[in-house]
């Protein structure tokens, strides 16, 4: 008796044992090659994180809150300019230790690019205009930049080619890991000098010259030369590009974070009001369009002209979300995009924050079923 009662209970030992055994794999399992946490029953989203200086904080925040949630599966990210920041900072955590570590790099760079940050003082006033895409006046510093770009090219302007945040993104990114990561789609806007045509790079051609071709501005920054082709700023061509998505992942659900207003109640008046609203629309026109290509699409899968899956030949049919900075947009002025103070960076970031839990809260149940904007109305025309 005492033996079979031995082995009885060595059975039990053994079975308790396995059950541990298989949740603690169980636990591992989510975690893909890049080390992103796959939560059970998580929804596959795309995201799509447009350029705008540093109301990016702004997307900081609704990256800080989706990966807070965990019920979100992040399988692609495509940014430009600097949402091209935000989104090899968010990969860049993802691949080396998932969400908590995704929120810390985050964190890190809006801290290190803030006033009282990593940066020097000059390098820190060159850095306002490379992140920012648009060109206008907050500072004394940025009116003479200003001035001085009207007369005179980057080329004369910065003989030595200074770019200040070129080491701050290779002491931040590994991007040996990141180009070696097949399990998140990653894509940078950039535009070619001498075509004039958008440039997409995808993860095993991502270095931080390309996160900086992304957010050259042509009168304040040289083109960035990447294998002997110069570019400038994605933001022209693709801000951001969702089409990419199109192909590349499982998750037919893109959010897009926008950050420039496509419209505003009053009409600029004065030289800096009429240069920042006509870049809002210059930047804003190639989402517009991306958003008309989405729109042509769906209707060509729903009437059976393209076929619909996730083989090589086929297309998916993109749920499209939007969460942006609704009315502290307009409320905003335009100058605020050079803003560098940390104290600005965090209003903007608890905004996104709220932004993100409000959709959440709202369309959390819409992902995986249908758009949550009216991509006709968005991408429409208004004729006379």
């Amino acid at each position: 008796m005492d033996t079979k009662a031995t082995i009885r209970t060595r059975s039990k030992r053994k079975k308790r044992m396995a059950t541990a055994l298989k949740t603690y794999l169980d636990n591992f399992a989510p975690w893909n090659f890049g080390g992103q946490r796959k939560p059970s029953g998580a929804k596959k989203i795309n995201l799509a994180l447009q350029g705008g200086g540093s109301h990016g904080a702004f997307t900081w925040g609704v990256l800080d809150q989706f990966l807070a949630d965990g019920r979100l599966e992040i399988t692609g990210i495509s940014g430009a300019s600097a949402g091209a920041m935000n989104a090899v900072m968010l990969a860049d955590g993802l691949t080396r230790g998932g969400p908590d570590e995704a929120r810390k790099r985050l964190a890190d760079f809006w801290r290190a690019i803030s006033t009282g940050g990593d940066l020097p003082p000059i390098p820190r006033a060159m850095t306002d205009r490379m992140i920012s895409l648009m060109p206008f006046v907050a500072t004394p510093m940025q009116n003479w930049f200003e001035a001085m770009a009207r007369y005179f090219s980057p080329y004369e302007l910065n003989p030595l080619n200074i770019n200040p945040l070129s080491q701050l993104i290779e002491r931040l990114v590994d991007f040996d890991a990141l180009r070696a990561n097949t399990d998140l789609a990653l894509y940078v806007s950039a535009t070619n000098v001498h075509t004039g045509r958008l440039r997409i790079f995808a993860n095993e051609k991502i270095t931080a010259d390309v996160v900086m071709a992304s957010a050259a501005l042509p009168f304040m920054f040289r083109a960035v030369e990447i294998e002997g082709v110069p570019y400038w700023d994605g933001g022209y061509m693709g801000n951001p590009a969702i089409f990419p998505f199109l192909h590349a992942t499982e998750a037919e659900d893109v959010v897009v974070v926008q950050i420039n207003p496509i419209s505003r109640d009053t009409t600029p008046k004065t030289s800096g009001e009429i240069i920042n609203r006509l870049n809002e629309i210059t930047f804003n026109s190639a989402l517009i369009s991306e958003l008309r290509t989405m729109d042509f699409v769906n209707q060509l899968i729903d009437d059976g002209r393209l076929p619909r899956g996730t083989g090589k030949d086929q297309y998916r049919r993109l749920n499209i979300h939007r969460i942006d900075l609704g009315v502290l947009g307009n409320r905003l002025a335009a100058s605020s995009k050079m803003k560098t103070d940390y104290e600005f960076f965090e209003l903007l970031h608890r905004a996104g924050k709220r932004a993100a839990k409000k959709f959440l809260d709202t369309h959390f149940d819409d992902i995986g079923r249908r758009s949550t904007i009216d991509l006709a109305a968005e991408s429409g025309v208004e004729w006379a």
